[in-house]
């Protein structure tokens, strides 16, 4: 990894409602005028082939997020899952996160779930906690023939690995609409997006209109914590994935992606803070 810490950037409020109007009409245009087809079709029939599922539980307990925000993210979940389920990606098209579901507001039934502020704080708002529902398609796709056309990491890692069962730095974060997440079927087959939200998960499924060839194994590398230029801590890694046919015949080991966040939590180990892959102590 070739990166280099920057020292954080304190705006004005004014700066940062300034810069959101920018690249939120920024991302508009896009949508007109990029030439891209974007995929709108949905089909409620599902698709016979599967290609890939997970699932990731609604409620956790998390340290100073108030649990009433956690069971307004289910209703801002389910909202945004009818938007989305059944959608089909044709070859040639891209999957646009918000310009298929649109802007969460209090008026469609949004409610306050949790936001992650570029700080790392935390603070409700209308359509928070659909970071959980673009962490799940983007972890899917990566499991999938799908090409990957813009996704953004989170810039902080905010909870401890409690339970983890993905590598750190797996999913996107995104943010009406200028942090979109979107991807390109550049196949010959037919892909849709299947989701649903039960009484304890949100669940979701890839499924497509042919067989499935390939299988895939996402894995990190040069996973370290270091200390920050600036204060705290970095955890950095790369992504890759591994591509295998049917009969487990390794075919690609690829490069995905690089993940660099501050933490919002000291990484202890073992009653004492270590680096890892420095064997400095603190």
């Amino acid at each position: 990894m070739n990166y280099r810490e920057r020292k954080p950037i304190i705006r004005s409020q004014l700066r940062i409602y300034l810069g959101r109007k920018y690249y939120t009409l920024r991302k508009y245009l896009q949508w007109a005028f990029s030439g891209k087809r974007y995929a709108k079709l949905k089909v409620d029939k599902q698709y016979k082939y599967l290609v890939f599922s997970h699932s990731a539980p609604l409620l956790r307990k998390l340290k100073d997020v108030d649990m009433y925000l956690q069971y307004n993210k289910i209703t801002n979940l389910k909202l945004a899952v009818e938007r989305l389920n059944g959608v089909v990606i044709k070859p040639g098209e891209t999957f646009s996160y918000w310009k298929l579901i649109g802007k969460p507001t209090y008026k469609k039934g949004y409610l306050d779930g949790v936001v992650l502020c570029p700080d790392g704080s935390f603070k409700p708002g209308v359509g928070g906690g659909l970071c959980q529902l673009s962490n799940l398609i983007y972890w899917m796709t990566l499991h999938s023939p799908l090409t990957v056309a813009e996704r953004y990491r989170h810039s902080h890692d905010v909870f401890p690995d409690v339970n983890r069962t993905q590598p750190f730095g797996s999913g996107a974060t995104c943010s009406y609409n200028y942090l979109d997440l979107q991807f390109y079927n550049g196949t010959n087959k037919e892909f849709q997006l299947c989701l649903k939200v039960t009484e304890q998960n949100l669940e979701g499924e890839w499924k497509s209109n042919s067989e499935n060839r390939y299988s895939y194994d996402i894995y990190e590398k040069e996973h370290s914590i270091t200390a920050g230029m600036f204060g705290g801590y970095v955890r950095n890694n790369t992504i890759w994935r591994r591509i295998y046919t049917t009969d487990k015949e390794l075919i690609k080991d690829e490069y995905v992606t690089e993940n660099h966040a501050y933490m919002t939590y000291a990484p202890f180990i073992g009653g004492e803070v270590k680096l890892k892959q420095t064997g400095i102590k603190l």
